[in-house]
């Protein structure tokens, strides 16, 4: 039941915030879109230490203090595949005028879509690594802990479907277009948790590499994209009121879940 869970409540939470075009004015009030990036960047950072990385560690505890070096190379490896693939995508970030990546005649709603596919890959290796590790009783990961995990993503992919399908909007496309767009962003998530698991299935020694990986793919999200854009222009103010909320949401679901 809990790998159902992990794998399509995330994709909801994003079904049900692109929706969100559908309430909403043409534009997102600024103050709302910085508290709702603060959030979502709060919620993986969180993620990332607690979900992943600590029990990248813990699952190599045995190898005393080169413990950390599975954890190091495995974040450093997830920095680098994200780095790789934001170099080789043309992309264009939400609030952006200028592409990023390649030179391509894609339109403007497309690159706006790869940009927010690439944004939430991360997001479903995270999950997938985490069901492959209860899956494995590795690391004592629970079912609980895969399903705080998938709660944790859910919960911050609402905001983060609205922030996709409101700029779809005023950029010209239709509520349904805005809405269909934002909710196919996250179908990259269960595509991505099912190859992670497929992957730590064949290769069971990879898991604690894979827990940092995921990590630290999500972490080059939050540095590259989210904080910049929380922090630019007014209202930065609210981005660190929402990082607090969502740091401390996802760290007491892991804790009392996991």
């Amino acid at each position: 039941m809990h790998e159902i869970i992990a794998l399509t409540v995330p994709f909801l939470g994003t079904m049900l915030g692109s929706a969100f075009v559908f309430l909403m004015k043409r534009e997102m009030e600024g103050r709302l879109q910085k508290t709702l990036l603060g959030f979502a960047s709060g919620v993986m950072v969180a993620a990332s230490v607690w979900s992943l990385l600590i029990p990248s560690m813990q699952m190599s505890e045995d190898q005393g203090t080169m413990r950390v070096v599975p954890a190091v190379v495995g974040f450093l490896l997830g920095m680098a595949f994200l780095l790789l693939i934001d170099n080789i995508t043309p992309h264009l970030h939400i609030g952006d005028d200028t592409p990023e990546g390649p030179r391509s005649r894609l339109s403007r709603t497309t690159m706006l879509a790869l940009a927010v596919t690439i944004h939430n890959l991360p997001e479903g290796m995270a999950v997938g690594v985490v069901l492959a590790g209860a899956m494995q009783g590795s690391a004592g990961i629970s079912a609980a802990g895969v399903v705080a995990m998938a709660v944790g993503i859910a919960i911050q992919n609402v905001p983060e479907g609205a922030i996709i399908s409101m700029p779809m909007r005023a950029a010209g496309n239709s509520r349904l277009r805005s809405f269909l767009i934002g909710t196919l962003s996250g179908a990259v998530e269960p595509v991505g948790a099912v190859l992670v698991i497929l992957l730590a299935s064949m290769i069971t020694p990879l898991l604690p590499y894979l827990l940092a990986f995921a990590a630290g793919a999500m972490l080059y999200v939050v540095t590259e994209e989210l904080i910049p854009e929380a922090s630019s222009g007014e209202h930065s103010n609210m981005s660190t009121v929402g990082f607090a909320v969502g740091f401390a949401l996802m760290m007491t679901l892991d804790v009392v879940l996991g």
